[in-house]
């Protein structure tokens, strides 16, 4: 069975320490839509689909980066999204985001993911760098 949004922010609450739900939810919104921008064709679908619903619309509906965006880049990206983040906040919001999103995803899909993306983003994601 697939994750609820509840027990998804659930887990994103823990990983990050985050005191609230709302202050989880409104990081996991940030990171989520950050990462649509960066994804296309059908990883970004795949992904959406094994998520619960609600990430669909933040994965989906963000227009595409123009470019891709380093790892350093993209947790800026997500910053300018999280109300008072700074860079190192952004950066403990994005993986406690991430590295719960990579939990519930397909492992050949997040391999696939990682590969479209820019060298060092399996850190974000919580993961070993792909060799």
């Amino acid at each position: 069975m697939a994750i609820t949004w509840e027990e998804f922010l659930t887990q994103i609450q823990e990983r990050g320490e985050y005191a609230t739900g709302k202050e989880a939810e409104r990081v996991a919104r940030a990171v989520l839509a950050t990462l649509g921008a960066h994804l296309e064709g059908d990883e970004r679908t795949e992904l959406a689909d094994q998520l619960p619903a609600q990430c669909a619309p933040l994965l989906l509906d963000p227009l595409p980066v123009t470019k891709p965006l380093s790892p350093r880049e993209f947790v800026e990206a997500a910053a300018a999204l999280i109300k008072g983040a700074t860079p190192d906040t952004a950066r403990w919001d994005t993986g406690a985001v991430l590295s719960t999103l990579a939990d519930h995803t397909d492992a050949d899909l997040l391999r696939r993911i990682l590969i479209r993306l820019p060298p060092g983003y399996a850190l974000l994601f919580g993961r070993a760098e792909l060799a």
